[in-house]
């Protein structure tokens, strides 16, 4: 890209990079740099200084160090600008372009991809929407639930092909972390954290870590730390096409990038959770964990949600120091305050326990199911583990596919109960509250599904919907776009078959889906609500 110039004093230039960014950021600050032929619009951030010129983003990274972060160098800079193309196009090639120099000719002029010596490097990118960030949608109240499974989706295919690490993450990654935040707090937290609280914090999150040192270990070593995002907040998410798109990922340093793939999603629950948004919270968690059967790690995420939200009380506190208002700096104080209250209750232990929702096709099961889920067990709810999900997938079907007679055999529905009672007794062996969304039907089902609870030794719930065969019939044929196969005439079947006797909790399911889950909330909170 050829651009009108900008003469340098080529002494001062010399001087000493603090000076080159002065004299390229006012230079790239003027519609001149760009031939003139539009308004240049700038964002300044304390890593970053944007300029977004007509469709496209010019970004410079700040001549600085921390100790997390190293742009102190132009060859730094440049080797961080490939690295920010070369990692975030694997989620969002259509956004990121090019490294672009900016170089100064012997007559002092500066130019943007001319020929003369590069003295700074700029990654090009595609402008999009503001209002199309995750965040900005979530502040205004817009941020479907629907959206939430594409999300999921999006950052396990991201996940399966990212890099694998064993030379990072495990115990020692979570400890640096940790060890890094209680540091934080000390320097950083006066005037904004109870220093008692501080205190508190790491010496729970010290022996969670302790508790979690060997599962950490195999997860690394079975290649669950990988070249992740490391920053995947909703600020870090937008829609492009109407799919959610990851983008800034981290490229600047392994510690924070190579991680557990779980950690990856933590942060992005937790930012959920933190603005109020439980449900939406959940089901990301519990879509990406159905996506790749990471069962087990979930008996990390208290741990990891309490990390990533100490990392923001600290950056919190940080920030209220910098602020030129004193609003401003109660703002990000109270914040942080937030934060850390956020990470102290993530650590508090809460029970497993196991509920299995059952009833003909039409009753409404999988609405009750994710209407309670997020408010049993530990944050962000109970696994929701539903039949139609696992079949299709241990038949190796997409789930918007429909399933012909051969997959509804006896001998795969066995397979598919099996194979339910089996997750549900991993994820109550890590800690976890489940919800099984199933016919159970057959009394050999049901006895199966509550002898995990009674091996576990987890409170068990039954409960058992029932509707009408016409207000069933109808709603499967409104459905649209299910994972169901259910169709009338397999109502109708269902109807036939003799259920045995049933233990389990009635509930009324044929009226408004709302209130039968508001019924089975409360029905299933007697024995599995969160402390």
């Amino acid at each position: 890209m050829r651009s009108e110039t900008t003469t340098v004093d080529p002494v001062r230039q010399a001087e000493g990079t603090a000076v080159n960014q002065a004299a390229v950021i006012a230079f790239l600050s003027s519609a001149d740099a760009y031939g003139g032929m539009a308004a240049v619009e700038r964002i300044d951030t304390h890593t970053s200084v944007l300029f977004l010129v007509d469709a496209r983003v010019f970004k410079l990274k700040r001549a600085l160090r921390y100790d997390y972060l190293d742009y102190s160098t132009v060859e730094r800079r440049r080797e961080c600008c490939l690295a920010e193309v070369r990692l975030n196009r694997r989620t969002a090639p259509s956004l990121y372009h090019r490294v672009v120099p900016v170089t100064l000719d012997h007559a002092g002029s500066l130019e943007l991809g001319g020929n003369g010596q590069a003295i700074e490097w700029l990654v090009e990118m595609s402008r999009f929407e503001e209002s199309s960030l995750l965040d900005r949608l979530a502040e205004r109240g817009a941020l479907e639930l629907t959206l939430m499974a594409d999300l999921a989706h999006a950052v396990a295919r991201f996940h399966a092909i990212a890099e694998w690490r064993f030379d990072h993450g495990g115990r020692r990654g979570m400890a640096w972390v940790i060890d890094g935040n209680a540091d934080g707090f000390h320097e950083y937290g006066g005037g904004a954290l109870d220093a008692a609280d501080c205190r508190q914090l790491t010496t729970l999150s010290h022996a969670t870590l302790d508790q979690q040192a060997d599962r950490l270990m195999t997860r690394r070593a079975q290649g669950c730390v990988r070249r992740c995002h490391g920053d995947l907040h909703l600020r870090n998410v937008c829609l492009l096409d109407g799919r959610p798109t990851l983008f800034d990922c981290i490229e600047f340093s392994d510690d924070i990038a190579c991680i557990d793939v779980l950690y990856d999603v933590a942060f992005l629950v937790m930012d959920l959770l933190h603005r109020g948004l439980p449900r939406h919270a959940h089901e990301v968690c519990n879509e990406y964990v159905t996506a790749t059967c990471d069962i087990d790690g979930l008996a990390l995420m208290p741990l990891f949600l309490s990390v990533r939200a100490a990392v923001r009380a600290k950056t919190s506190a940080t920030a209220a120091r910098m602020q030129p208002t004193p609003e401003a700096q109660a703002r990000e104080q109270q914040a942080a305050r937030d934060y850390l209250a956020f990470a102290l209750s993530a650590l508090h232990p809460v029970p497993a326990s196991l509920v299995a929702i059952g009833g003909l096709s039409g009753t409404g099961k999988s609405v009750a199911a994710r209407h309670v889920a997020p408010n049993i067990g530990a944050a962000p709810g109970a696994l929701v583990l539903r039949s139609d999900v696992v079949r299709k997938s241990l038949l190796g079907v997409p789930a918007a596919d429909r399933l012909g007679s051969e997959g509804y055999t006896e001998g795969v529905t066995r397979r598919v109960y099996r194979e339910m009672a089996a997750r549900a007794a991993t994820a109550v062996a890590a800690g976890r509250a489940v919800i099984v969304d199933a016919v159970f039907a057959d009394p050999r089902d049901r006895t199966v599904i509550a002898e995990v609870a009674r091996a576990a030794d987890v409170p068990f719930t039954g409960v058992w919907l029932e509707a009408p065969v016409d207000t069933r019939i109808d709603r499967v044929q409104q459905r649209s776009g299910d994972v169901s196969d259910a169709t009338p005439a397999v109502l109708r079947e269902q109807c036939t078959k003799p259920l045995g006797h049933l233990e389990w909790s009635h509930v009324d399911a044929g009226g408004d889906r709302d209130a039968t889950a508001r019924a089975v909330t409360v029905l299933v909170g007697t024995t599995t609500t969160r402390r």
